[in-house]
């Protein structure tokens, strides 16, 4: 589990610092999809996914 953790969390900082400067190249966005990978298999997953259930439910009933 410390192993899995550090890996979600080296990637999250690596995918952080992609964004910042601006420049989201292939290799960037693949970074941002193995860290994807690695959150998936961790305990907040289903934290996560409730969460952006909840956020598409709740963007879907917005009227422009």
């Amino acid at each position: 589990m410390a192993i899995s953790l550090s890996v979600v969390l080296l990637l999250a900082i690596l995918a952080v610092i992609f964004l910042r400067s601006g420049q989201l190249k292939f290799s960037h966005g693949l970074v941002c999809l193995l860290l994807g990978f690695c959150l998936a298999g961790t305990n907040i997953a289903p934290s996560i996914t409730s969460g952006l259930t909840a956020t598409a439910d709740i963007v879907s009933t917005l009227r422009p």
